[in-house]
């Protein structure tokens, strides 16, 4: 799995490329926790390079959701397609955090 952060427009955008899954997303939570220490009020998860998502994964971008949320910030997620767009609408993510 590949990640990177950046911010322009006062919008942070997390990239992730690969897969995210039980060994993969520790490896994620530094950049998380960073992206929610900064307190971001709109952060963009770009999946248009992920090419598998498990619960862990899906549960990682959960808990970024919801702990932006409690801030006031706003994640969407966006460029999902094939199998990671299918677990979303099978949990009915889709509904929430599609940009």
């Amino acid at each position: 799995m590949e990640f990177s952060t950046s911010t322009a427009g006062g919008i942070a955008t997390l990239r992730i490329v690969g897969e995210l899954d039980a060994i993969t997303t520790p490896t994620l939570r530094p950049s998380v926790d960073a992206l929610l220490a900064e307190r971001h009020s709109r952060v963009v998860v770009d999946v248009s390079g992920l090419r598998l998502i498990d619960s862990r994964g899906v549960g990682g971008l959960v808990f970024l959701y919801k702990k932006a949320k409690e801030y006031g910030g706003v994640v969407t997620v966006q460029g999902l397609c094939d199998q990671p767009l299918a677990i979303f609408k099978l949990l009915r993510l889709d509904r929430v955090l599609l940009a």
